[in-house]
């Protein structure tokens, strides 16, 4: 069993969420699969010293960046077809919002990168599962509006601490044509019909075990859905 892991950076605020990439590419061994670490070959939209929270006058590339978390085993996201992985997984991290989609600075109204969107549209088309782990449901959301599919997912709950808007987030997934549900960081969300399990993760108020369960429950969930 393989299972993709699109990975937008590394960093949680320029990239993939560090800790719920590793957490998932541990989970995905715990299973007995294999994880097929993927990216973009493009460059972030900024870079963000993570001391500081400033952004850095450089520039990085998303794939050359991702092989850091892969140790080197990354592949291109137009090198991989739904023939080549099972299922997929996207980790959180604010490289789905401002790489992959630029949600960050355009919210529901922004745009997602059409290599993306096409490995996300190619996998529900042909039945395979997706999990999209903390913010990643917003890219789930701009790959699919305007199709005839309307999966339901969670970005967390506003019944609980977090960080995050999450009524804004959730208000957002419903503009883009979305079913929501509200989730705490010890639930997921399963989608049965359509095959995708979100998990809110670190858009909720989290520490590092809380984010652990919550992973290996939904990587569970997917492997059920394989």
């Amino acid at each position: 069993m393989k299972i993709g892991v699109l990975l937008s950076g590394c960093g949680v605020y320029d990239g993939a969420e560090i800790h719920e990439s590793v957490l998932t590419l541990l989970s995905i061994e715990e299973i007995h699969a294999t994880a097929v670490c993927i990216s973009i070959n493009k460059d972030q939209h900024h870079v963000v010293n993570h001391a500081t929270g400033k952004e850095m006058r450089e520039t990085r590339n998303m794939l050359t960046e991702s092989a850091r978390i892969a140790r080197g085993d990354i592949h291109d996201i137009n090198s991989i077809s739904p023939a080549d992985i099972d299922a997929l997984v996207i980790p959180g991290g604010f490289g789905n919002a401002k790489n992959l989609t630029n949600w960050a600075f355009n919210g529901p109204d922004g745009k997602i990168l059409p290599e993306v969107k096409l490995l996300i549209i190619n996998m529900i088309n042909v039945g395979k599962p997706i999990a999209a782990l903390c913010v990643s449901p917003v890219v789930l959301a701009k790959a699919l509006e305007g199709s005839d599919i309307e999966p339901t997912l969670t970005i967390g709950t506003d019944k609980e601490e977090s960080p995050y808007d999450i009524q804004g987030f959730t208000g957002g997934l419903e503009k883009t044509g979305m079913l929501t549900k509200m989730k705490t960081v010890r639930e997921i969300l399963v989608d049965p019909k359509n095959k995708i399990v979100t998990a809110p993760c670190y858009m909720m108020n989290a520490n590092i075990l809380d984010v652990r369960k919550n992973v290996r429950s939904a990587i569970e969930s997917l492997r059920d859905l394989i």
